[in-house]
């Protein structure tokens, strides 16, 4: 940890030329007092760091100095990627790693172009969580992600109605919405967990051999839409105004959308549509949603109920 401060603090000084010791303890997430008990350190091993005096003053290295750290470890290299994801890549345990990628990229690019980070970083951020909804890291998380980086086979004890457990392969994890999943390997199938469901892992001490055709975003894609498909249970038959049809994607799940059957438009340009549905209550929020620009056909239970809603929503506004 110590040499990988020390390390980072070269780099810093190599890529943005002038640092203050307030700067420089604000990115190491260290004291000041830190900062500089590791310039001492430096400079007795050779860096040639110093220090200049006046309002623009700070650290910084002697002209023409160039570290010959800038060579990624493969953990770097790794986090590398997910450099532009800092909330997933610091659940999951990677952020240190990233960090020093980013700066060694940043120490190996000519001056003109060391603020292409800063730049991007003003411009464009992803929040992957929904709203209203600030998920907690799951607390296998980190284990989950070593295991997958090195195919390290795993007992894993999972929490649904009640407790199973199963010998997985890792193959990968996926952020969805804020919530990860993890993809994994179980006998000759595989199968998708959500993490924060997992109570416990521990490796069995063996690795595994992937298959090298897999791919998890192709898997994941296909995975999610079946997901999807195998949960419209039900069917329901409704009437669209031309604004209901239009507003419909916007008001159930994009497969129901993509899985429903349309008529022609009749006279009055509504149209008859049979609507896939994961249960009859679910319809019920749909329609709701879609107001006078629906007409309930079939079934007659919900017909009732929407007309029942429809009823009392005219006695609050009459």
């Amino acid at each position: 940890m110590r040499a990988a401060r020390l390390i980072n603090l070269v780099l810093l000084l190599q890529s943005r030329g002038s640092m203050t010791a307030a700067e420089l303890s604000k990115e190491l997430e260290v004291s000041e007092r830190t900062v500089y008990r590791d310039v001492v350190e430096l400079s007795a091993a050779g860096v040639p760091v110093y220090a200049s005096q006046g309002r623009a003053g700070g650290y910084q290295l002697v002209d023409g100095y160039r570290t010959r750290l800038t060579g990624l470890s493969r953990a770097e290299a790794e986090a590398l990627f997910l450099a532009g994801l800092p909330g997933p890549a610091r659940e999951l345990g990677l952020s240190e790693p990233a960090r020093t990628a980013q700066l060694k990229v940043l120490a190996a690019l000519p001056p003109g172009l060391r603020d292409a980070s800063s730049i991007a970083g003003q411009r464009f951020h992803l929040d992957a969580p929904g709203w209203f909804h600030d998920p907690e890291t799951p607390p296998v998380l980190g284990e989950l992600a070593q295991a997958v980086w090195q195919d390290l086979e795993l007992i894993m004890r999972y929490r649904r109605r009640d407790e199973v457990e199963r010998t997985v392969e890792p193959y990968g994890l996926v952020l969805k919405n804020g919530v990860w999943y993890l993809v994994g390997r179980v006998g000759e199938s595989l199968r998708s967990y959500r993490v924060d469901r997992i109570v416990e892992v521990a490796p069995t001490g063996r690795t595994f051999e992937r298959d090298p055709g897999f791919d998890l975003p192709a898997f994941w894609a296909a995975r999610a839409v079946e997901f999807v498909r195998q949960m419209l249970r039900e069917e329901i038959t409704i009437r669209l105004s031309p604004d209901g049809l239009r507003l419909l994607r916007f008001a159930v799940e994009e497969v129901a959308v993509q899985e429903a059957k349309a008529e022609e438009p009749d006279a009055d340009g509504w149209t008859r549509v049979r609507l896939p549905v994961e249960s009859l209550d679910v319809a019920y929020t749909y329609m709701l949603r879609l107001g006078p620009e629906v007409e309930v056909l079939a079934p007659a239970s919900l017909r009732a109920r929407i007309s029942e809603a429809a009823g009392r929503t005219s006695e609050l506004y009459r």
